[in-house]
């Protein structure tokens, strides 16, 4: 699915082209000239030139020099509020659309950060290959904020993600979203470990061990590090991977502790280490579904997210009976009320079968 790229007249006095709105936009989320120009894989000097035909398009300023680089003015930001119910009347457009004439076929392509590919997307798929046998499903890895440059740009069409600084903020108006789950994060020591064996354990217990986490770019990374930091200590940290395998191949190997998500346990029945859950209410990080403002309407769309909603349900239900681990002390972002989605497509003359 493709998101529309053309222009836009605004009452007979100019004419936007939506590109460089989207270069707008990006310009906004990245704070640079040079990191657009490398989200958007263009040249600075190119990103220069689409936002000055922009200022010619609607007549007034749009950005100002400020020091070495360049900030937005009032009238952007303005023109940005403008852009974003553009845009979501666009893709309502394209969702009426595309439901008027739907038979179930077409592509759609999922964006996710890695322990979510590895821990809930192979159930959906297989799900939604049953549910829409003839809708093709493409995953790329991704996470914040590339993966919603990517959403913006149309090349992805749905985004699995999980809240950190890097993520919209729920009250970004570009997206519609749906709390997925939330998914706890467990201690993981070697087998030789002095805690190894215990029942919970409190996270400071663990203050003056070598860790391993994340880059500290990553939604791991970042999640690991600010939930030391709740726990009053800055964990010594020896090792940063982001590779699942990696990191459980370094614990083995006595190289340090680490918090990972129930998302990745099956990684780490066949090793020699030991899962801990912690004390008291446990570190989670809230994972979320998003597609642009107004896709929503998109019958193909709604099946999609509605899928990973299940999916989200039966792997958190499945990985706490099996483990015999508890949910999080708190309850999780409780996600919308579930209205039925719009009626999935199904091939011409094959009877509609209810969602699995």
């Amino acid at each position: 699915m493709e998101q529309v790229s053309e222009t836009f007249t605004v009452g007979g006095s100019f004419t936007v082209d939506l590109r460089r709105l989207t270069v707008l936009r990006e310009l906004q989320r990245r704070g640079s000239l040079a990191r657009t120009a490398e989200a958007l894989h263009l040249t600075p000097s190119a990103v220069s030139q689409q936002l000055a035909a922009l200022a010619r398009e609607v007549g007034v300023p749009l950005t100002e020099r400020e020091g070495r680089g360049v900030r937005l003015t009032g009238q952007a930001r303005v023109l940005l509020a403008h852009a974003d119910l553009i845009a979501a009347q666009l893709e309502r457009a394209r969702a009426d659309l595309a439901a008027y004439g739907a038979g179930g076929r077409g592509s759609v392509t999922v964006g996710c950060f890695s322990s979510g590919v590895l821990g809930l997307l192979p159930g959906v798929m297989r799900a939604l290959a049953e549910r829409l046998p003839h809708l093709r499903v493409d995953v790329v890895e991704a996470e914040p904020p590339d993966l919603f440059t990517a959403l913006d740009a149309g090349q992805v069409d749905v985004a699995v993600a999980v809240d950190f600084a890097k993520a919209p903020p729920h009250t970004d108006d570009r997206y519609s979203r749906v709390d997925l789950f939330a998914d706890v994060l467990d201690l993981v020591v070697p087998a030789d470990h002095r805690l190894a064996g215990q029942g919970r354990v409190e996270l400071r217990e663990l203050a003056r061990d070598a860790w391993i986490v994340g880059a500290a770019d990553s939604c791991c990374g970042a999640v690991a590090r600010s939930v030391c930091a709740a726990a009053g200590f800055t964990p010594d940290i020896r090792h940063a991977v982001n590779d699942w395998a990696a990191l459980a191949a370094l614990v083995e190997a006595g190289q340090g502790v680490a918090l990972i998500p129930r998302l990745v346990r099956p990684l780490y029945e066949h090793r020699r280490v030991a899962l801990l859950p912690t004390e008291g209410q446990p570190a989670s990080r809230n994972v979320f579904a998003a597609v642009r403002a107004g896709a929503e309407r998109d019958a193909v769309l709604a099946a999609v997210v509605d899928q990973l909603r299940v999916g989200a349900d039966r792997l958190t239900a499945d990985v706490n009976r099996r483990d015999g681990l508890s949910p999080p002390d708190t309850e999780a972002p409780t996600p919308a009320p579930r209205t039925p989605p719009p009626a999935p497509p199904t091939a011409p003359g094959t009877p509609a079968t209810p969602p699995p």
